[in-house]
């Protein structure tokens, strides 16, 4: 019985161990998005490179979108929200909304990403 105890007790140290040792799992950092009228509002201006979620809410009555390092996120009617999850390498991307002209009436700005 003791022999059993101590070796359970040693493989459980080994396993605590050994998961110490592997670095944990990339998490993502979140970037909240508010579409209104022909402006978007980003809670960050500046993220650290890896995976970036974008959580799209659409507070205007139009139909918008979010575009940003060649990944456009769905359509978000009126009121509704939509996710996009891209990886960013260290730089400044260029976001906009690829709805009809809805950039060029100032739905677009710039990310900077960092390492």
């Amino acid at each position: 019985m003791r022999v059993i105890l101590v070796l359970t007790a040693a493989l459980a140290l080994t396993a605590v161990g050994s998961a110490a040792a592997q670095p944990s799992a990339a998490r993502a950092t979140t970037v909240k998005v508010t579409a209104t009228d022909f402006h978007f509002k980003l809670s960050a201006n500046k993220v650290t490179a890896g995976r970036v979620t974008f959580v799209i809410h659409n507070a205007s009555p139009a139909l918008h979108d979010f575009n940003i390092a060649r990944h456009t996120s769905q359509p978000v009617g009126r009121g509704k929200t939509t996710r996009l999850t891209v990886t960013l390498k260290p730089g400044r991307y260029l976001y906009t909304c690829t709805v009809d002209s809805h950039a060029e009436l100032g739905m677009k700005g710039f990310l900077r990403v960092v390492r």
